[in-house]
């Protein structure tokens, strides 16, 4: 490391080191998920700690900067905005604490470097509601005591000699990590958001005693604290009610930190970590309802980039060893119990409903979206889920899986699948396949239910597409709107046309075209028998001698959703159906009281 003659870290050097630690991080990303057992099993420790010091890399280390203090103010903030995870939050604390401490440094001695990670220990701590032994802050609590140890009792022998030292602590720490958690112990593991912080540490000391040639150089992942390097198998099970690892950054003015902490507490939370400042925090917690704990924190500032993982269907997934993940977005309306069935990934889309956002399905639930949209004074919008939704989807199973499958919205209707595209293009080349359903709502999930019935029996990639695409065709859907005045508010009809189907009792039908789109493809003319009238119209569009897998979606209209399932279940040969709420990629655009009718032909 580049240490000037009076032994004075620059902002130059301090820089590279850090780009050294943090590819260090994210090289030994898997390994890290392998052994991630604390304080739940859900194997995403390592691509947490990796996103978090990747927005850093992206940001603050990707610049100059001549000022010790300025760089590591960037990188605090960077981290916070960043942070994912319970370690990845805990570690963008301890960087934020030695930002606040050195601000106004030009560079660092060994004396101000020690009290600077001192002060970022104590403030990591701070941020836990329930700080746990055995855990990345412990290593972090010993390596931070050993380098200010180091710096008051050996002042000749300067920063490198006292970060050696402090590494060793570190190390020590790490080993003892085991016998601190019985969990650990039992699965035979050391901590892995503690094993990823003493992977920062060697990246450091690799460029400590390599410079340059340790940034340029590209390792191997680092193996898994076990043995073998296999996903270690544990009873450490995720706690069902609170089984939603949910997060978002919370902006404002003079932020209560202790406010926030008993908000929190009080709907239930656990694993609470509240990282950052008075204008920023990034929020972490594990909770039984996400939009309980968005809501908790916009009762105190402005919520932004929200995400909630569901880590019960996570941990699912993992341990089921199957070659290929599937993954979808929230515009697929999959029945709940063929979701847990085969733990599907789902990226939600984003819902703009008074001014704030919700994630659809997941902080805002079906039901609830509707109630709040009939008290609305707004249309509600939706937006596609951002990439990095996506890649977080497509990380977590390539940890555990060999390929996996998006299985996406039609992308002649939204922007959803080239968002998941941007995604599979930026993860590992050609183990995440992308496959257009032409599709929606109920539609797509039933591509998404065949894609996983068949990943389940042990099928690859490629099988799977193969078997959507002669499906794809084959998969009809056909919509009807009750009461088309919220179309016409959307500007999908002309507003003449509400007059009309009022006096004649026309109830407009529409079906998803080959090509992805939807159109009007009829109409209806029947107001208390419509939903008979629509599975007429279906069964009569269907060739006979064939035996269907079916789902009706209905907005808000559960009793005319039953009456439709059984005017089906009259006329046609079904095998399987459900009967789901259809969530508001939907039903923003055509309003409570539609119905969807989606049918494929059984599988074999």
């Amino acid at each position: 490391m580049q240490i000037s003659a009076d032994d004075s870290l620059s902002a130059p050097a301090l820089r590279r080191a850090l780009i050294a630690g943090a590819r260090r991080v994210i090289a030994s990303r898997d390994g890290l998920n392998k052994i991630n057992v604390f304080p739940v099993a859900d194997g995403d420790t390592g691509n947490n700690l990796a996103a978090t010091l990747g927005s850093v890399l992206n940001g603050a280390l990707s610049r100059r900067s001549r000022h010790a203090g300025e760089l590591l103010s960037r990188v605090g903030n960077d981290a916070i905005d960043g942070a994912r995870g319970n370690s990845g939050a805990i570690l963008a604390q301890f960087l934020h604490g030695i930002a606040e401490h050195v601000k106004p440094l030009p560079s660092l001695d060994a004396g101000s470097l020690a009290a600077a990670v001192r002060h970022g220990a104590a403030s990591a701590r701070l941020a836990l509601a329930r700080p746990v032994e055995g855990t990345i802050v412990s290593v972090i609590t010993a390596f931070a005591e050993e380098l200010e140890r180091s710096s008051l009792e050996n002042r000749d022998r300067g920063s490198r000699a006292g970060f050696a030292l402090a590494l060793s602590r570190a190390r020590r720490a790490l080993a003892e990590t085991p016998r601190q958690l019985a969990v650990l112990q039992k699965a035979g593991v050391v901590d892995a958001g503690a094993q990823g912080f003493v992977d920062l540490l060697e990246g450091i000391a690799e460029f400590v005693e390599g410079g340059p040639r340790a940034i340029r150089m590209r390792g191997a992942n680092a193996p898994a604290a076990n043995e073998n390097g296999e996903t270690v198998i544990h009873e450490h099970e995720v706690d069902p009610q609170r089984r939603w690892c949910s997060e978002c950054l919370l902006l404002g003015e003079a932020l209560d930190r202790e406010r926030l902490r008993l908000a929190l507490e009080a709907i239930g939370a656990d694993s609470i970590v509240i990282a950052g400042g008075a204008q920023r925090l990034r929020v972490h917690a594990h909770a039984a309802n996400p939009q309980a704990l968005f809501d908790a924190c916009a009762a105190l500032g402005q919520v932004e980039a929200m995400k909630a993982d569901d880590m019960l269907r996570q941990q699912r997934s993992a341990a089921s060893g199957l070659r290929v993940a599937v993954v979808t977005d929230s515009a697929a309306d999959l029945p709940e119990t063929i979701a847990e069935r085969y733990a599907i990934g789902v990226a939600p889309a984003r819902v703009d409903l008074d001014g704030r956002d919700y994630l659809d399905k997941v902080g805002l639930s079906t039901g609830e979206f509707y109630r709040r949209m009939a008290e609305s004074q707004q249309l509600p919008r939706t937006s596609q889920p951002p990439s990095g939704d996506f890649m977080r989807q497509f990380e977590l199973a390539l940890a555990h899986h060999p390929q996996v499958v998006y299985v996406g919205l039609s992308r002649a209707v939204s922007g959803t699948l080239q968002s998941g595209e941007h995604a599979a293009a930026r993860s590992d080349s050609g183990r995440v396949r992308v496959f257009d359903t032409f599709n929606a709502a109920a539609g797509e999930a039933l591509l998404v239910w065949r894609a996983a019935e068949m990943a389940a029996t042990g099928a690859d990639a490629a099988a799977i597409l193969a078997e959507l695409e002669r499906l794809r065709p084959q998969t009809l859907l056909w919509a009807m709107t009750r009461d088309i005045s919220h179309v016409v508010r959307g500007g999908r009809i002309p507003a003449w046309a509400a007059p009309l189907a009022r006096l004649t009792a026309m109830t407009p039908v529409a079906r998803m075209r080959a090509d992805g789109t939807l159109g009007l493809s009829g109409a209806l003319f029947a107001r208390k028998r419509a939903p008979e009238a629509f599975a007429r119209s279906v069964s009569r569009k269907l060739p006979a001698g064939v035996r269907w897998r079916l789902i009706v979606g209905h907005c808000d209209a559960p009793a005319a959703g039953e009456r439709l399932l059984a005017a089906l279940h009259a006329r046609l040969d079904i095998g399987e159906s459900y009967l789901v709420e259809t969530g508001a990629a939907v039903g923003a655009h055509a309003g409570p009281g539609a119905l969807i009718v989606a049918v494929q032909p059984a599988a074999p």
